[in-house]
């Protein structure tokens, strides 16, 4: 992605002149925390009391769940939010630059850090709808509980690591891998929750980077 723009600015830049769409593009970080911690609580619940899914079971499916969503959060960052289209295509362009490029351009508007529940929600049905096809329903529900845990802590993160002062070491350690990402190269550095993904894949910063 090209770095010959970069905004501080906090406000929000217009993105669209219909009214309705502009207001459905922003949201304030807390939304999903009062969308998705039910769903996560229902699904977890429903894996447990309903499905009656052993505590070994249902541990596992967890845990699987939390793994597939960070992988998810890699594989979406780098492969969908940074595939760039051909240049002169305006119409491709202009689909990048909604849902991603406008946060590389202006990183520190508030309004656009998590995603808002126009895009949101409906990932998360599409997603529930592909698991549903591999799992039946009790290790679906406790999977994706865990897979949409991941993804609110992905979410959480994000907005932390713009906004948030830290000293403690690890979560230092993890901002400085995001704002390289921003400001350095965002070539490298896909991975906002967790850098795992990028050592595997070989999209790590040097690590005199994040000494």
């Amino acid at each position: 992605m090209a770095k010959n723009y970069v905004s501080n600015s906090k406000e929000s830049v217009r993105m669209f002149k219909s009214d309705i769409l502009e207001s459905v593009s922003k949201v304030h970080f807390s939304v999903p925390l009062f969308i998705f911690i039910p769903v996560i609580l229902y699904f977890g619940w429903k894996a447990i009391w309903q499905q009656e899914l052993s505590p070994v079971e249902f541990s596992g499916y967890y845990l699987l769940g939390l793994f597939v969503w960070s992988l998810t959060e890699y594989v979406l960052h780098r492969f969908i939010f940074h595939l760039e289209p051909k240049k002169g295509n305006k119409t491709l362009e202009r689909i990048h630059f909604v849902f991603h490029g406008v946060h590389h351009d202006y990183p520190s508007d508030a309004h656009r850090l998590v995603m808002p529940p126009s895009v949101s929600i409906p990932l998360a049905a599409a997603f529930y709808y592909l698991f549903s096809l591999f799992l039946r329903t009790g290790p679906l529900a406790a999977f994706f509980s865990a897979f949409m845990t991941g993804y609110l802590f992905y979410d959480m993160t994000h907005y932390a690591l713009h906004h948030a002062n830290f000293k403690n070491k690890f979560w230092k350690k993890l901002k400085k891998h995001h704002m390289l990402h921003h400001y350095d190269d965002a070539s490298k550095g896909y991975g906002v929750s967790s850098p795992l993904w990028d050592k595997v894949f070989s999209s790590d910063f040097l690590k005199n980077k994040n000494d």
